[in-house]
């Protein structure tokens, strides 16, 4: 029994509709990568060279990364020379194994928030505009508060012009407070949105942060600073940095997680708008060029369409047609 087939047996009934989320979210992805492989296989019957080069293009064109791809077709030419697989129909297994190999890398995915073990837990969100950064923090503030959770959001990007307002409507609608200044320095909300959460008990403190990436100095020592703020409230904080980026952007993605990673620890990312692409292979590549775990998935527009990234729904999600 291959992986895949493990899957489909290990997902309990609790799960089912996180396996839907997956699966309806991955629908575009799964059709042009699927549809491809399908066509491919017909074209040739017998693995060949050929055969191998027109797969790498197949990736590729996924967004699944140039450098994730060439592992990726190495690994599979060993398998097959190992195994002596002659027939292209056989690969479709192993290729679904390999996946999930090169994503895991013998190492434990860690996809869960990072909470702290007393005192609130502070989660900064970075990321450049137009990502759905304010968008994500409203989400997460509503899956958190539905696990009993009590939560605060910061309004730390006091740069673009109407994310106050926005994050103070995703607090009218999660019924979660927003802690907010007409200061223009960020560190300062922080400070005060802090002190509240520890006078007042909170669970969880989400803050926003400004997306200028395009002057990193300026950006590095807005980030420090607050960083330095939220360490003085609170040791070994923040507990978690998630980077937010639009899987519809592609590649561009991938790049923005390499700048971010050079001016702040990231501990893992907020992929959106994964249903709106047909370029799902974005996640694989982000772990292995960046190797940053994807913690949370965009899967559509409502509130609960944000998930936890699992890598098994996410295989069983891009390949259950094939």
């Amino acid at each position: 029994m291959g992986l895949f087939d493990k899957f489909k047996n290990i997902f309990k009934k609790e799960e089912k509709e996180d396996v839907q989320a997956f699966d309806k979210g991955l629908e575009k992805t799964r059709k042009e990568f699927v549809n491809k492989i399908g066509i491919l296989n017909n074209k040739y019957k017998k693995v060949s060279n050929e055969y191998f080069d027109e797969l790498e293009e197949i990736l590729i064109m996924s967004d699944i990364g140039v450098n994730t791809v060439m592992n990726f077709i190495d690994r599979l030419k060993r398998r097959v020379k190992k195994e002596n697989i002659i027939n292209s129909e056989d690969l479709k297994e192993i290729i679904i194994d390999e996946m999930f190999i090169i994503y895991v890398n013998n190492e434990i995915v860690i996809n869960k928030i990072n909470y702290s073990e007393e005192g609130p837990t502070v989660i900064l969100f970075v990321g450049v505009n137009g990502v759905g950064k304010t968008t994500t923090i409203g989400k997460i503030a509503y899956k958190l508060k539905n696990e009993g959770k009590k939560v605060m959001m910061i309004a730390g990007d006091t740069f673009r012009a109407g994310a106050i307002e926005q994050l103070i409507e995703w607090g009218n609608r999660t019924d979660c407070r927003v802690v907010f200044s007409e200061s223009k320095d960020p560190s300062s909300v922080v400070y005060d949105g802090l002190k509240n959460a520890i006078d007042e008990n909170y669970d969880v403190v989400l803050i926003d942060t400004a997306g200028r990436l395009q002057n990193k100095v300026n950006l590095m020592n807005e980030l420090e600073k607050m960083n330095k703020v939220i360490g003085k409230f609170i040791p070994n904080a923040p507990h978690e940095t998630l980077l937010v980026i639009d899987a519809t952007t592609g590649q561009n993605g991938i790049s923005q997680a390499k700048s971010f990673k050079e001016i702040t620890n990231i501990t893992g990312i907020a992929l959106t708008k994964l249903d709106g692409t047909a370029k799902g292979g974005i996640v694989l590549a982000i772990k292995e060029d960046v190797n940053i775990p994807v913690k949370f998935v965009g899967l559509g527009e409502k509130e609960k369409d944000l998930r936890t990234f699992d890598i098994e729904k996410y295989i069983y999600g891009l390949f259950k047609d094939m």
